[in-house]
């Protein structure tokens, strides 16, 4: 059974909230309703139209923006709106539906960009691909996400990550990246084109299943681990995500203090690494948690 949750997120114009979801809601489409005729398609967006002060209801992809009228307040409905929507979501009901879906093309557009790790390649999507970066290190690893899989098909293929809107490829050094970009990126982008799953759902919820206690239940974490992964999604993860990685916290060591970190896409394995982590990630840490941070060591590095 599918398990959604819903973020509350508000916006700029102070009528509009965003309800963002932990999965897919549409792959490829968005769609906007402005009364209740125009929502005959979508059940979910016509029963969001039985509440008085519902305006207007865009559906995105991992997202349902609401414009209110005047009558109420977000403050004094958007929990109630937000219970709504999760329970609509998990009872499996039909959110839009659409006519002949599969002769709809989606126009995709994916471009190469190269990375600080010589032996990664970052392919990027003009479309949101996953909610959340999956690794795969090898094709056994691949069975819940067929874009993977089907990437892992090419012999110079040794790593995969899949981040928001691109996807990180590790090669191996038999083949050189002016030979193979040009393949790769059209591959991806005919894959995309098609309108094929990235990852399925069973993916997504596997790896919620397994990610340790201390990530599902942050507040347990002790007060300079909270700070050090606030850092690190604040200031640092935007800054490797830019160059096709990813940087997750894994433990914190009180006594050394030290703390310990895994590297994923273009950061692991990369050769500047090692210096991102002393000159860059480690001196960060020292100089916003003095002395509770000394040292900063890649647990994959």
């Amino acid at each position: 059974m599918n398990s959604y949750t819903i973020n509350i997120q508000p916006t700029t114009n102070s009528s509009i909230v965003k309800f963002e979801t932990n999965q897919f809601l549409t792959r490829h489409e968005s769609f906007e309703f402005g009364n209740i005729e125009e929502a005959s398609k979508s059940p979910l967006a016509k029963q969001l139209f039985y509440l008085p002060f519902v305006k207007t209801v865009f559906i995105a992809q991992n997202f349902i923006a609401i414009e209110k009228y005047n009558i109420v307040e977000w403050a004094d409905v958007q929990e109630e709106v937000a219970v709504q929507l999760r329970d609509y979501l998990n009872s499996g009901a039909t959110i839009v539906e659409i006519e002949d879906n599969s002769a709809k093309k989606v126009p995709v557009t994916v471009y190469a960009e190269s990375t600080p790790n010589p032996g990664v390649m970052k392919f990027v999507a003009n479309k949101k691909l996953v909610l959340s970066g999956a690794e795969f290190k090898n094709i056994d690893a691949t069975k819940d996400a067929p874009l993977a899989r089907q990437l892992f098909h090419f012999p110079f293929v040794k790593e995969v990550y899949i981040d928001e809107n691109y996807i990180s490829v590790h090669k191996y050094d038999i083949a050189e990246w002016d030979d193979i970009t040009l393949e790769l990126r059209e591959f991806i982008r005919n894959y995309l084109q098609e309108g094929n799953e990235v990852l399925l759902k069973e993916h997504t919820q596997q790896k919620e299943e397994s990610v340790p206690a201390e990530e599902q239940q942050p507040r347990e974490l002790d007060d300079v681990s909270r700070e050090v992964v606030s850092i690190l999604d604040e200031y640092i993860k935007p800054a490797v995500a830019s160059d096709g990685g990813n940087i997750v916290f894994d433990s914190y060591n009180a006594d050394t203090k030290t703390v310990k970190v895994i590297l994923q896409g273009a950061c692991s394995g990369c050769p500047s690494s090692t210096a991102t982590l002393k000159n860059g990630i480690e001196t960060m840490l020292r100089d916003m948690l003095q002395g509770h941070v000394n040292y900063v060591e890649a647990v994959n590095g």
